[in-house]
């Protein structure tokens, strides 16, 4: 994998659009293709190198994640975590999609030694949705999920053949799993169309029953994920190794684990601040005290997970109160966000007639002073109300 700004490995801004990124990828690409180096390693790992910052750039999903994380959003490494999106797999793909499949294989059809369809190839990535709590998503959580995966025959051990039975070769293609054919000034390859680039071809008695004659079932695996501590809705875990299994002894591809988190009936998720509203009562807001909100358990949780508030007198609803390194990890550090409380004030309700008495008492002996957001409301309402209707306005 490439170690170097994917931007910089290209020569281009960072704001750069896609029609840009693709003229900046082609004029690169003709320029250190391997066939036209004489098959120099410095050209080859050059054109590795494009092709690689291409297929992150060009796709809108992994580019975010990578402009978000870096390296590490894109599978930069072994269990690389980040955004959505699939894994880099061959530069030879990301050539025949910018230029045609025709075009790159006058250039030699794969990049850096010719290699056929019929040799081993690496088998598919895969993607996994999975749906996970915000109580997981806080702590971290070792999950088991079933993937459905492709897995080699075991009763013909991958060959597609029945015991004894052998592959002949493909008389179309002489066994090269390629045909040429000429196109103009151009001779022109392709996959050999009667035995689909695999150089020999097996007959219908002589399939496997059990796979059909693919070297290949469908199978359910079952495979141990951690979840890390401080993961987002939308992050991307990568499992090298995990995915489809390879055909011709090929190494199987990657699983990429999309991560969804559940949206939770309390809390919201803000970057890494967790946010949370809490009723308070209307004395309380009043005269200033302490309330209880929730918040997820933690190291430093005293097990009944919740966080004293206080609440300054004269406090409104809307009014937020911040407890420090209460909300969410830090995917890659130490630090936490914190637990943002929102008071609502709450009116009292089903008041008993000395209750009533009590309140409109203290409703008259209330002055300007203490009710700062009505006194200053209603002197703004009487102004525009002068201005609509003139001496007609209330007093």
């Amino acid at each position: 994998m490439a170690t170097r700004d994917y931007y910089e490995v290209l020569g281009v801004e960072r704001t750069i659009d896609a029609a840009g990124l693709k003229a900046a990828y082609r004029k690169l690409a003709m320029q250190h293709h391997p066939d036209r180096n004489g098959g120099c390693d410095d050209s080859m790992a050059r054109f590795k190198e494009i092709s690689e910052a291409y297929s992150v750039l060009s796709d809108d999903q992994k580019r975010a994640a990578y402009d978000r994380f870096g390296h590490a959003g894109v599978g930069g490494g072994q269990g690389g975590f980040g955004g959505q999106g699939q894994g880099f797999t061959d530069v030879n793909d990301i050539f025949s999609q910018v230029f045609g499949d025709a075009f790159g294989d006058v250039f030699g059809g794969r990049a850096g030694g010719g290699a056929r369809q019929h040799g081993p190839r690496r088998g598919s990535d895969l993607r996994y949705d999975l749906e996970i709590t915000l109580e997981q998503a806080y702590k971290g959580s070792d999950v088991e999920i079933a993937v459905p995966t492709t897995a080699a025959c075991e009763t013909c051990d991958g060959s597609g053949a029945k015991k004894g039975a052998k592959a002949t070769t493909c008389t179309t293609c002489q066994g090269q799993g390629r045909v040429r054919s000429a196109n103009g000034f151009f001779q022109v390859e392709r996959t050999c169309p009667h035995c689909g680039g695999q150089g020999s071809r097996l007959a219908a008695a002589d399939a496997c029953t059990a796979c059909a004659g693919h070297g290949q079932v469908r199978k359910n695996r079952k495979l141990q994920l951690k979840v890390p501590a401080g993961v987002d809705d939308g992050s991307r875990i990568r499992l090298s190794g995990e995915g489809d299994a390879g055909t011709r002894g090929g190494p199987r591809g990657d699983l990429y684990v999309f991560i969804s988190v559940t949206p939770h009936e309390l809390f919201e998720r803000d970057n890494l601040d967790l946010l949370v509203t809490v009723p308070v009562p209307m004395t309380t807001a009043a005269l200033g005290g302490e309330i209880d909100a929730p918040c997820l358990t933690s190291e430093a949780c005293d097990g009944r997970c919740r966080a004293p508030v206080s609440v300054p007198a004269g406090a409104q609803t809307g009014k937020t109160v911040r407890i420090k390194g209460k909300g969410m990890p830090h995917l890659n550090g130490k630090n936490r966000g914190d637990l943002v409380v929102e008071l609502f004030v709450e009116t009292p309700t089903d008041l008993t007639a000395h209750q009533k008495e009590l309140l409109q008492e203290l409703a008259a002996s209330l002055g300007e002073s203490q009710t700062p957001r009505n006194s200053s409301f209603a002197g703004k309402a009487k102004r525009f109300w002068a201005d609509i209707l003139g001496s007609e306005a209330p007093q």
